[in-house]
């Protein structure tokens, strides 16, 4: 029950929940101003349909981004309401206008996620626009009205975004906090002697990926504008800027964790270090998600956990270890255990930390203050919209392309059975509708979004019937409707399934507000979200691009950016060593900044190779490739980066780095995504005689293992070739 409640508030207090309020009232608002005190219904529908298409650009991001794609898509709107409706009047003008528009707007997935929105949005418009044929005149009033709609979208939400900038930026560190709780929850699941290990790091990985982009996200919304001096001064600000850099500095902890699961449940599988170990986590998880829960709603954390019973525990543990001469006997475990025992500390402390930063004491200081400059702008996301990155894709090999032309060839017969098929003529556009929505650029992302948005709809459908069989009473209808609009534009980027059938059931009510005497709306939605599905499902196997095609590059990537942040490592040394260990020197700070820069871009890396793995393999098996060696090279890419951040922070908390120990790690570098031969690979050089005689015993694990991965990740891109 406690899970159930937790989730529950997890929603309520979420951006996603505020936004999907937001866009709600932004979308209702012209049809109930314009409808409801005029009688201007009409019209009032016109400007919601507007405002409709813009709300679907409106995502949870920087409001400064927001605003200028808002009014971009807009005026889109504008030109493509004009288009279509100038032709609506001419059936075969209609047909080129839809079959133009659709590959036009669709190219725009080559500008990524806000560019497949801007697109959506524009075709959403096109689609109600072909509803009825309309006149010239009529067509520049539909237009105005229209794009009077998208500008009174974006205002609205440009101006409440600025009212609530800091809660906006409040919820997206509560995101990522959330996340970040899973992970570790994720990371205390690996201790589980019961559960199967394969499993477990699957889910790892997995909800890793995930965070990463919520991460990212956070890192967009919070630390933009921390450089001014207003901002430095403002404790909510200071806050918010702690909790982030807390929240990272976990998360290096315990990717800094070299940890060999299987060789702790083979040497500690009888003990109960592995059950502390495993509460420890659970209890930091859970602390974490109060202090997201805490940070969403702009107050303190009031009930904490404690870890201290669990690491007193484990310290018994090891001590013991060492009195029965474990230290001696497997070293390797044993100092494993002592590295693990010293994380999980650190890691308390800092949520501990975290906890006292939610009182919002006016007199907190930032961590890290001299980093609050404009250098942080490097890492945040940018979203570039160059002509020439949509020329370029002008081809058949491209993956954009060859999406445009399944999408347009599906739009082309959904047409043709609109208007072959006399019992699908009414409703024509919204199969059109229905298979803009389910067509993906990917093949598994299709046939997923195609179930859920079936299934949603069938939902939808039954729920529409049991309401309007329930009551035909005008207002609690209209309240059901809006709070199911609400509650529907906030599930689209959780669960697609349960956005669909709150959106389908709203849709369904408005279409008895404008045609209350109709009896046969609700099976005909039925109809033309089957029909549109088979026209998906059927268009999804032309000029597919598999996951596959993808996987080399994005696993090269992977690993040159784990070479990449070795080298900035070895660099970050290089810089402070030669400015006599001065870590306020210009230098050591550049350095600094491009060892945290590679570490964020080691996690972007692997995040987009391990979701394309996954999509991978839900597509058809004769389509999947190199399916173990790449699974092999995921799991190796993601121990080398916890081994590069082992080594690396020993080394950097040594008063001098031994120089035999960063020669050989700046050895192994060629190793990493050199693919020039496709001959046997060069052996790599032994490890430095420091290591192997264990003068450094901080060292001597985690090179074995940094060395192991290097050679492991070498012999799979031999494998796959990339």
């Amino acid at each position: 029950m406690d899970i159930r409640i937790n989730h529950i508030q997890r929603f309520i207090y979420s951006h996603h929940f505020y936004s999907g309020i937001r866009r709600a009232a932004g979308t209702l608002l012209p049809i109930m101003v314009l409808g409801g005190l005029f009688g201007w219904y009409s019209a009032g529908l016109v400007a919601t349909f507007g405002a409709l298409c813009v709300a679907f650009i409106d995502q949870p991001g920087p409001h400064e981004h927001r605003g200028r794609e808002m009014l971009g898509g807009a005026m889109l709107g504008a030109v493509t309401v004009t288009i279509t409706g100038l032709a609506s009047s001419h059936p075969l003008l209609i047909w080129f206008a839809v079959i133009g528009q659709c590959f036009f707007f669709s190219m725009l997935s080559v500008y990524g996620k806000k560019g497949g929105q801007i697109g959506f949005a524009c075709l959403l418009l096109m689609t109600v626009t072909m509803h009825s044929p309309l006149t010239t005149d009529e067509v520049w009033l539909h237009s105005l009205t229209s794009v009077g709609g998208g500008l009174f979208y974006t205002l609205f939400s440009y101006l409440v975004s600025r009212v609530m900038i800091m809660r906006e930026k409040e919820q997206a560190l509560s995101v990522a906090l959330f996340s970040t709780a899973d992970y570790i929850a994720r990371r205390a699941d690996m201790y589980n002697l019961d559960g199967d290990l394969d499993t477990s790091y699957r889910a790892l990985i997995a909800c890793q990926s995930d965070m990463t982009e919520k991460h990212q996200a956070a890192r967009d919304m919070v630390l933009r504008g921390l450089s001014t001096e207003s901002s430095k001064r403002d404790p909510r600000r200071i806050m918010l800027w702690n909790l982030f850099i807390e929240m990272i500095g976990i998360l290096d902890t315990l990717v800094a964790t070299r940890t060999d699961y299987v060789l702790l449940r083979k040497a500690l599988g009888d003990s109960d270090a592995l059950l502390f170990m495993r509460d420890a986590l659970g209890k930091m998880s859970q602390d974490i998600e109060r202090i997201a829960l805490a940070v969403s709603r702009n107050r303190r954390v009031r009930r904490r956990s404690s870890v201290k019973a669990e690491l007193r525990a484990l310290e018994y543990e090891v001590q013991l270890m060492q009195v029965n001469g474990f230290s001696t006997s497997d070293p390797d475990v044993y100092r494993l255990c002592v590295e693990i025992v010293r994380r999980l500390r650190l890691s308390a402390r800092m949520v501990d930390r975290m906890a006292e930063f939610t009182r919002g004491a006016k007199d907190t200081q930032p961590i890290h203050a001299v980093d609050m400059n404009n250098s942080l702008s490097q890492f945040l996301s940018r979203d570039q919209f160059r002509l020439g990155m949509l020329t370029s894709n002008l081809r058949l090999d491209s993956p954009f392309c060859r999406y445009a032309l399944r999408v347009t060839l599906a739009v082309g017969i959904a047409m043709t059975l609109s208007t072959l098929i006399p019992v699908l003529a009414r409703q024509g556009y919204w199969i059109l509708l229905t298979v803009l929505i389910i067509m993906k650029p990917g093949f598994a992302l299709t046939r997923q979004r195609n179930g859920w948005r079936l299934f949603g709809t069938m939902i939808g459908c039954a729920a529409a019937f049991g309401i309007l069989y329930s009551t035909q009473d005008p207002g609690w209808l209209l309240a059901l409707m809006i709070v199911i609009t609400i509650i529907g534009a906030s599930m689209i980027q959780i669960n697609y399934m349960a956005a669909s059938a709150f959106n389908t059931t709203a849709v369904l009510l408005a279409f008895h507000f404008i045609d209350p005497g109709s009896s046969t709306v609700i099976a005909d939605r039925a109809l033309d979200t089957i029909v549109g599905s088979i026209v998906c499902f059927a268009c999804s196997y032309f000029l597919p691009w598999w996951e596959s095609q993808f996987m080399p590059s994005l696993a090269k990537a992977a690993v040159v950016a784990n070479r990449t942040y070795l080298q900035s490592g070895l660099l970050y040394l290089e810089a402070r060593d030669a400015a006599s260990r001065d870590l306020q020197h210009p230098a050591t700070q550049q350095a600094d900044l491009n060892w945290r820069l590679a570490r964020k871009n080691v996690h972007v890396a692997f995040s987009n190779f391990a979701g394309a793995f996954y999509r991978m393999m839900l597509e058809p098996e004769s389509r999947q490739r190199h399916v173990a060696e790449f699974n092999n090279l995921l799991i190796q890419s993601h121990m080398l980066a916890s081994q590069i951040a082992a080594v690396m922070n020993t080394l950097i908390a040594m008063p001098e780095a031994p120089q035999e120990v960063t020669e050989h790690l700046a050895a192994l570098m060629p190793a990493l995504g050199d693919t020039s031969s496709t001959g046997p690979t060069e052996p790599l050089e032994p490890l430095p005689q420091v290591v192997t005689e264990n003068k450094y015993p901080d060292l001597t694990y985690p090179m074995k293992q940094l060395q192991r991965s290097v050679h492991h990740v070498q012999q799979e891109l031999l494998a796959v070739q990339v």
